[in-house]
């Protein structure tokens, strides 16, 4: 039964990912186009979506490139947009971090936004899932997206010149964000940190190399955490 409990979440997640799959397939062809029309080939191109497995990393990296920025610049830049991550990484240790390390290794490797999404809202849900169950479900949540991203990156960057230059794959990235951001504006220090970052980006756009960007970002996240902090000082000093 335990097996066929596992067998069944892994499915589930897979399920609960096929949406995304809207997203991310649009999004992975046009990081492989952009790629190969910035002068990466397609071992190059495969390499990147490989080793990152990171979409938003990917195309400020690329961006940068394009914009020969210093080398220093580009690896700053992709680490500051991927500092989500380590927050994601922070929120699923409580349910994850007690299975073997090379299970938290590959967890660790294709984390990323959708299946983040996917899985803390699963476990939030039904807390008395196992610690396989969870893991089941995590990486059946990654099965579709990773090998999605990783085929479309490859079908952009080895058929790229057959798309219309029109085509406005590009709205793939704000939309991907906005369904997974949207669902997760439920309490005041999500909705602070929001608002501060679009402020700052908006008057710090003009800055180079992105920077307004990695400020806006910054600044949600301190922002969010402080709030959330001053919260839970308001409610202990309320039960005293």
């Amino acid at each position: 039964m335990p097996s066929t409990t596992t067998k069944s979440k892994y499915w589930s997640g897979m399920r609960d990912s096929a949406p995304f799959l809207l997203i991310v397939g649009p999004f992975s062809v046009l990081f492989g186009v952009l790629a190969t029309e910035a002068g990466l080939n397609i071992f190059e191109v495969m390499s990147f979506s490989l080793v990152v497995i990171a979409g938003a990393a990917q195309f400020t990296a690329l961006q940068l490139m394009q914009d020969e920025a210093p080398t220093f610049i580009i690896l700053m830049s992709a680490l500051a947009v991927n500092l989500r991550v380590a927050m994601y990484s922070a929120a699923l240790t409580p349910y994850l971090g007690q299975s073997a390390l090379w299970q938290r290794v590959c967890v660790s490797y294709l984390l990323v936004d959708q299946n983040y999404a996917l899985s803390h809202t699963k476990f939030e849900a039904e807390p008395t899932l196992t610690t396989s169950q969870r893991l089941a479900y995590y990486f059946g949540t990654c099965s579709l997206i990773v090998t999605t991203w990783l085929l479309g990156s490859y079908i952009g960057a080895a058929l790229g010149f057959i798309f219309p230059q029109n085509l406005p794959l590009d709205l793939a990235l704000p939309i991907a964000f906005l369904s997974m951001i949207a669902p997760m504006m439920r309490t005041l220090p999500h909705l602070i940190a929001a608002t501060v970052a679009i402020m700052i980006s908006i008057f710090a756009a003009g800055m180079p190399y992105s920077f307004g960007l990695i400020l806006a970002g910054l600044a949600g996240m301190i922002t969010g955490a402080q709030t959330e902090v001053w919260l839970q000082r308001r409610l202990k000093c309320k039960k005293l």
